[in-house]
């Protein structure tokens, strides 16, 4: 039986990469000094050459000099934070590259460059390298010189960055691939501001995240296509490889399961997990069925254990769906029972199309978040509803029937049924959520202002 060890490893990823379509080349091969360079220096991380070739075939309406404005955008960062710079680069990735230039009547036109090809895969420049050897300059110190081992380009643009250790040396741990990943952070940080996942690995365990996750934020991914897990003795690398840098699928990951967290200065990036991104693609599938006119309207119940991500599940559907054809510009109506909910339903004030604006004097939190592209994001107070209408003649859907919920009951020990809805402070009696959900508010006195009830435990 032949030895195992890193380049084993390696050869194995990139077999991975070739059997989903990928370009493989050795990172020799594309070096300053090699017959086809690609690089000018060991310090340029962004392959030009094909970004160029990629932005002429996908935009080839804008005009030369526009494009290269663009590509001078992309290859010096306004941000001299490394996290800014990623945040800033990823909304040019997926949002595009505001250009202007002057039409042949003189007339100055302004457009959108894309990038990446979002729509048909087949379009963009896939390549993978390995032993992608990179120097960078740091001013009163020597230069660093470190060796990614498997770097993932797409139009050139290095999104992607594999770490492997040899699964049979006890001291090489897929921690320490991520410690080594931090290293690169510190020494190549040139790499970073378009990185858009980083993938630790030695070949059995496998691992992803992204350049501001922490180690317990480094997740498995389970399953290729969703639909099953991968069997048990499938290497973990091969299902990750192969479920998240599958074509479309990266394509996707990348423009709709992608959030930043800001706090103050502080900068988080979080990418979707296997369940996330796939109850997510499913819940859209089955929403545009249940919004069909022969639809039932019921779109489903996606479930979650505790901690692992509905808030951002919620955002990533939301974010997907307002952008969803077949649903024309949908309005999103968003129900919470606590005010500690509110601070996760603010992700939706940064979906493309859509702003927020607190309704109601002093804008305090809970209730109804409405948000539909182009005419804001507003939250709400809602009071006493008795149920939620499964849909009414206007069309209204809501965006999951809930499944009955339990608690204890203290003194029978027994589970007991709980109402699926919650008592909230109520709002003022001609608020505009009376106006988004008619038939919420049925109980008023007769000054109109409606009466308050003892809060559900």
């Amino acid at each position: 039986m032949p030895e195992v060890d890193e380049s084993t490893v390696e050869s194995a990823a990139l077999a991975y990469f070739a059997d989903l379509g990928y370009t493989v080349a050795h990172g020799p091969d594309l070096a300053p000094d090699s017959p086809h360079a690609e690089r000018s220096s060991y310090a340029d991380v962004v392959l030009a050459g094909r970004l160029r070739a990629a932005l002429a075939r996908i935009n080839p309406h804008i005009p030369a000099d526009a494009r290269e404005e663009a590509v001078r955008r992309v290859l010096h960062p306004e941000s001299p934070s490394l996290h800014v710079a990623n945040h800033q680069f990823h909304r040019l990735l997926t949002e595009g590259v505001p250009v202007q230039y002057r039409a042949a009547e003189g007339r100055v036109l302004h457009d959108t460059l894309w990038l990446a090809d979002f729509a048909n895969p087949a379009a963009n420049d896939w390549l993978v390298v390995n032993q992608f050897t990179t120097v960078a300059a740091h001013a009163g110190r020597p230069a660093a010189q470190r060796r990614p081992d498997i770097v993932v380009f797409l139009n050139g643009l290095p999104l992607g960055l594999i770490e492997l250790k040899n699964p049979t040396d006890a001291n090489a741990t897929v921690q320490g691939a991520f410690r080594q990943l931090q290293t690169y952070q510190r020494d190549l940080p040139a790499l970073f501001p378009y990185n858009e996942v980083l993938v630790v690995s030695d070949g059995l365990a496998a691992r992803i995240g992204t350049l501001t996750s922490d180690w317990e934020r480094f997740m498995p991914w389970r399953t290729i296509d969703g639909d099953d897990l991968a069997p048990k003795g499938t290497p973990e690398l091969e299902v990750l490889i192969k479920g998240v840098f599958e074509k479309r699928r990266f394509l996707d990951l990348l423009r709709h399961f992608v959030v930043y967290e800001t706090d103050g200065p502080v900068i988080q990036r979080k990418l979707a997990g296997y369940h996330q991104y796939h109850a997510v693609n499913k819940a859209i599938g089955t929403t545009i069925q249940a919004a069909d006119p022969h639809g039932n309207r019921r779109a489903g119940v996606v479930w979650h254990t505790q901690g692992s991500g509905k808030s951002l599940t919620m955002t990533f559907y939301a974010g997907k769906i307002v952008q969803e054809p077949a649903l024309a510009n949908p309005t999103l109506v968003v129900l919470t029972d606590r005010n500690d909910l509110d601070g996760p339903v603010r992700h939706l004030r940064r979906l493309p199309g859509t702003t927020e604006a607190d309704a109601g004097a002093g804008g305090e939190p809970g209730g109804c978040a409405a948000a539909a592209p182009g005419r804001g994001f507003r939250r709400h107070h809602l009071h006493d509803h008795p149920e939620v209408p499964a849909g009414d003649e206007r069309g209204a859907l809501p965006l999951a029937q809930r499944p009955p919920q339990y608690r204890r009951d203290r003194r029978r020990g027994a589970p007991q049924p709980v109402r699926l809805h919650r008592r909230l402070r109520p709002p003022h009696p001609r608020s505009a959520a009376q106006r988004l959900l008619p038939g919420l508010h049925r109980h008023a006195d007769r000054s109109g202002r409606p009466q308050h009830h003892r809060r559900l435990r």
